[in-house]
């Protein structure tokens, strides 16, 4: 995965839109497994607290789950990816108008 930052967001936030549209975008498919924390950290260059904190968020989202002998894995729920994928449709459909306004 690519990581991007910018400094207009916290870390955690910006890794779990990141990884958030790699879900929801299917690069990480429903029902698949989620390299671990540390794992994650190291390839990101960030904090594994950082990391685990963006993990959390996605956790309170619905869209990974934990189970103590697989470890987390993306929802297999396909009406709460779809759910998330309008509602991240409508916000950046919000966002690109808003700054359109701008100019």
């Amino acid at each position: 995965m690519e990581w991007y930052f910018r400094n207009d967001q916290p870390i955690y936030t910006q890794l779990t839109q990141q990884i958030t549209l790699a879900i929801l975008s299917g690069s990480i498919p429903s029902g698949g497994r989620l390299p671990t924390v540390r794992e994650l950290a190291a390839e990101a260059g960030v904090n594994p607290n950082t990391m685990q904190r963006a993990i959390t968020q996605l956790e309170t989202l619905g869209l990974v789950t934990t189970n103590r002998t697989l470890g987390r894995t993306v929802t297999e729920n396909a009406g709460a990816l779809e759910e998330m994928r309008r509602r991240l449709a409508v916000e950046c459909t919000e966002n690109f108008f808003k700054e359109m306004g701008a100019l």
